[in-house]
C-alpha cells in the first residue's frame, strides 16, 4: 500500500455526528474506532500523503496547513483526557455538536482572542496556544500546544464550542509571559473598558499568579483601577439620572465638626443622611484586612445615623436599576429614623 492508496471509509462509526472539523481531526483512538489501524494512518501521513501528524495522537485528515479552528481542536484533543474507545463526544449545553474536552481549557492570548480582545494577535498568528490542564496529568508542551499546569481548573465558558477560561484568568496566564508593559497595560484596559470583567476580578487572578510583584504589571494595575473607577463614576452618575433620583452631592469628604476625618464618599444626601460608596477594592494581599477598613468605617458612619450603601462595578454594570431601588429605598427610609449627627460635608 502507498500514500497514494484511498483510505477506506471511516467504519463502523458514522460521522454524521460530528461537525466538520471533527471530521478533519481526530485522535488515534477515534481513527481506531473507526477501523483505521495505527499502521494505516502511519501510511497516510508519510510525506507528500494526505495526512498528517498535528500533535502526538492528532492527526490533521488533509493535506496542508491547519486552519485556526483546527489547531484549536487538536490542541484540546492532545490535552484532553482521552476517552475510553467507542463512547462518542457527548455535547456540551448548547453545543449540539460540541463535543467535550475533558481536563482541558483554551487559556492565554488565544482564549482572550476568542472572547473578541483587539489587542491580542489574531488566532493565525499564535506560533502556540496556551491549555490549562490538571497539575497531574503527565503532558508536555509540544509542537503549537503549550501545557499550563493547574491545581484546579477554571470553570471554562463555551466559545464557538470549545472551553476557553474566562477572561480574568486568561489574562493572568497572558500576562505571565508578557515583559512589555504597553501590551499589559492595552489587554487590562480592554478587559475592563470592552466590559468582559470588572477589575478587582483582574487583579484577584494576577495575585494568585503572584504576577503583582513585576513593576511592569503593577503599573498596568495602576492604570487598571483608574480606568475601572472612573467607568463606575459614571455608571453611578447614570444611574441618578436615568432612574430619577434626587441628586446628591459628589465626591465628598465627611467630618465631625472640630473633629476627625471620617472618610470619603462617592455620593451623599445631606438631607437623608444616606451615603453611597463604590467598592472598587482590588485586593492585591491581604482582602479581610481591606475589607475590615470598609467594615470600621461604614460602622463609624452607621453610628452616626448616616445610612451607607455600598455599590460594586459589577452590580452597576448588571443590575443598575435593583441597585437604583436600593438607594432609593434607602432615602424614603430616612422620615422613619432619628436624625443623624451634624456632620461637615466637604468637597473631596
Amino acid at each position: 500500500m502507498n500514500h497514494n492508496t484511498p483510505v477506506p471509509p471511516l467504519s463502523p462509526r458514522p460521522l454524521r455526528h460530528l461537525s466538520e472539523v471533527h471530521r478533519r481531526v481526530m485522535t488515534a483512538a477515534q481513527l481506531k474506532s473507526h477501523g483505521v489501524p495505527a499502521a494505516e494512518t502511519n501510511e497516510q501521513c508519510r510525506p507528500g500523503g494526505p495526512w498528517q501528524q498535528l500533535l502526538p495522537g492528532v492527526f490533521l485528515l488533509h493535506p496542508g496547513p491547519p486552519t485556526s479552528e483546527e489547531r484549536l481542536h487538536a490542541v484540546l484533543m492532545y490535552a484532553a483526557r482521552e476517552r475510553s474507545p467507542g463512547v462518542p463526544p457527548q455535547p456540551n449545553a448548547g453545543e449540539a455538536h460540541a463535543p467535550a474536552y475533558p481536563e482541558a481549557v483554551i487559556t492565554g492570548l488565544a482564549a482572550l482572542t476568542l472572547h473578541g480582545f483587539s489587542a491580542t494577535p489574531p488566532l493565525t498568528a499564535l506560533d502556540t496556544i496556551d491549555v490549562l490542564v490538571p497539575r497531574m496529568r503527565r503532558l508536555r508542551s509540544t509542537g503549537c500546544a503549550r501545557i499550563l499546569r493547574t491545581p484546579a481548573l477554571p470553570a471554562p465558558q463555551q466559545v464557538t464550542g470549545l472551553p476557553v477560561a474566562p477572561v480574568p484568568r486568561a489574562l493572568a496566564d497572558a500576562v505571565a509571559e508578557l515583559t512589555d508593559a504597553s501590551a499589559v497595560r492595552r489587554l487590562l484596559t480592554e478587559a475592563v473598558r470592552g466590559g468582559h470583567c470588572e477589575p478587582a476580578s483582574v487583579v484577584r487572578e494576577l495575585n494568585q499568579a503572584k504576577l503583582l510583584s513585576r513593576p511592569h504589571v503593577v503599573d498596568a494595575v495602576d492604570s487598571l483601577l483608574a480606568e475601572g473607577r472612573a467607568i463606575a463614576e459614571d455608571r453611578l452618575y447614570e444611574m441618578v439620572h436615568v432612574y430619577g433620583l434626587p441628586d446628591p452631592v459628589w465626591n465628598v469628604d465627611l467630618r465631625l465638626p472640630g473633629g476627625p476625618h471620617l472618610g470619603g464618599l462617592d455620593a451623599y444626601w445631606p438631607e437623608q443622611a444616606v451615603a453611597v460608596e463604590l467598592d472598587t477594592r482590588a485586593p492585591r494581599q491581604d482582602e479581610d484586612a481591606l475589607w475590615s477598613e470598609y467594615a470600621r468605617k461604614r460602622e463609624h458612619l452607621e453610628r452616626l445615623g448616616i445610612t451607607v450603601v455600598y455599590i460594586t462595578p459589577k452590580k452597576l454594570r448588571d443590575g443598575m436599576e435593583q441597585q437604583a431601588a436600593v438607594v432609593r429605598t434607602a432615602l424614603m427610609a430616612a422620615a422613619d429614623r432619628e436624625p443623624a449627627a451634624y456632620v461637615v460635608v466637604l468637597p473631596r
